[in-house]
């Protein structure tokens, strides 16, 4: 079956980075462990909260790679054997990925209460004008074959 991308539209150039970015979160599993929040503080910044219950700060990892925040949890073996009756905790391990735009930037990450909480902040795009100037070939100038070029940058 061939597959029909959303992007494919001559008007949407460059977009294909999007596609592979929606693709993966698509892929994402469909595992609800650990439950997350996802808060907006400010305007500029964001919050998300992992429950965590049972891990330890040394038992989590936070990384970035590319544009995706990715968050590890690991426990340690237990040094005694335990024996259950009802095991209602979960206490696996798990892989969280959240894509993430361009320029978002992690700002730090505490652990409260059995609660990873990790800052984001989103800045303000700068808000950039440029004009393209059209080249003409030098025969309106007098000389075939020679280009004109002009180029200005409102910043």
């Amino acid at each position: 079956m061939t597959r029909v991308s959303l992007f494919n539209s001559p008007l949407l150039l460059g977009f294909d980075h999007i596609e592979r970015v929606l693709d993966s979160v698509s892929k994402a599993s469909a595992d609800g462990y650990p439950p997350y929040n996802i808060e907006q503080l400010s305007e500029t910044e964001l919050r998300i909260t992992l429950a965590v219950a049972g891990f330890a700060e040394d038992e989590l990892e936070i990384t970035v790679e590319d544009n995706q925040l990715i968050v590890r949890g690991r426990q340690g073996e237990d040094e005694r054997e335990r024996v259950y009756l009802h095991r209602g905790i979960a206490g696996r391990q798990f892989q969280r990925r959240f894509v993430m735009a361009e320029g978002i930037e992690v700002a730090g990450a505490t652990m409260e209460l059995g609660l990873l909480h990790i800052d984001l902040n989103r800045p303000e795009p700068a808000v950039r004008s440029r004009t393209i100037a059209i080249n003409t070939t030098g025969e309106a100038n007098g000389q075939p074959g020679i280009k004109k070029q002009t180029q200005t940058i409102d910043l």
